[in-house]
């Protein structure tokens, strides 16, 4: 794999991974468009680690304040914000880690690989994502809101495992049904993506210590160059979602996602 396509699929994982536009489904389609090597599921978890590295660097004070917050849960106090916001994030979480666990101990992830079903789950879950930004007004927190909606959240996460769903677009249109704002649902997803991200770099980097190198694969090299890059790129991203998310609303990612999953149908089905 050369430098300029992991250099590439590191920009890409970064600037995507936490907008609404699919991350894995941009990393899958980038060899199937330049006719290159598919980089594998490997390369692509690598490259959430640079962007699980992003997400914990912006988000250092709400993660201290969380631990802080773990804390009083172990002296039994419940009423601190940063307390409340934990507990939705370890309520949200295990749906999705055991779906995940699941689907790459049987290899069964690999056959959602289809550009065809990123196509369609671009577009749909795009305007799912449009409806659900047009018919709440509701502009609650997460602190304020009930359990369930942790659990609901959780749940919809388990959809991103199909390419072209987008973990941080699915979550985000969960939250906006269940009336959390705009920035509080871009919040909470990005926060939610950690622990999530981290069982995925975990389980990468078992995989590279345990498994016998395959010749012209790519190595544990190829991830760090990825990781680096991708953490950089994704920080930016972050910092320009958190910025705008208030003042655009969801509808340029709409439309976007609807231009790609056109453009790739057309490509699937017209050849």
């Amino acid at each position: 794999m050369t430098l300029i396509q992991l250099a590439l699929l590191a920009i890409i994982q970064g600037l995507t991974e936490f907008l609404p536009v699919s991350s894995s489904a941009h990393l899958i389609l980038v060899p199937w468009v330049t006719g290159e090597q598919d980089q594998g599921a490997l390369i692509d978890v690598m490259a959430h680690l640079g962007s699980l590295l992003a997400v914990m660097l912006y988000f250092r004070n709400d993660l201290m304040a969380m631990a802080g917050g773990g804390f009083d849960l172990m002296r039994g106090r419940k009423d601190n914000p940063a307390s409340k916001l934990l507990i939705h994030i370890i309520i949200a979480t295990p749906f999705a880690l055991v779906v995940g666990a699941v689907l790459f101990a049987f290899g069964w992830a690999e056959y959602l690989r289809d550009p065809l079903i990123i196509g369609i789950a671009t577009i749909f879950f795009g305007i799912v994502l449009w409806f659900s930004d047009r018919a709440v007004q509701n502009i609650n927190k997460m602190e304020d809101s009930k359990l369930s909606t942790a659990v609901w959240i959780g749940l919809a996460q388990v959809l991103a495992f199909i390419p072209g769903t987008s973990r941080s677009g699915i979550t985000m249109t969960a939250a906006r049904f269940l009336g959390i704002s705009r920035k509080e649902a871009a919040r909470f997803s990005m926060l939610l993506s950690i622990p999530l991200l981290g069982a995925m770099g975990a389980a990468a980097l078992l995989d590279l210590a345990v498994s016998q190198p395959i010749a012209g694969a790519p190595g544990l090299v190829d991830g760090l160059v990825v990781a680096a890059l991708s953490a950089v790129t994704a920080w930016v991203a972050i910092h320009l979602l958190m910025q705008l998310v208030q003042k655009i609303g969801f509808t340029p990612f709409v439309i976007y996602r609807i231009i790609m999953g056109l453009v790739i149908l057309w490509f699937v089905l017209g050849h």
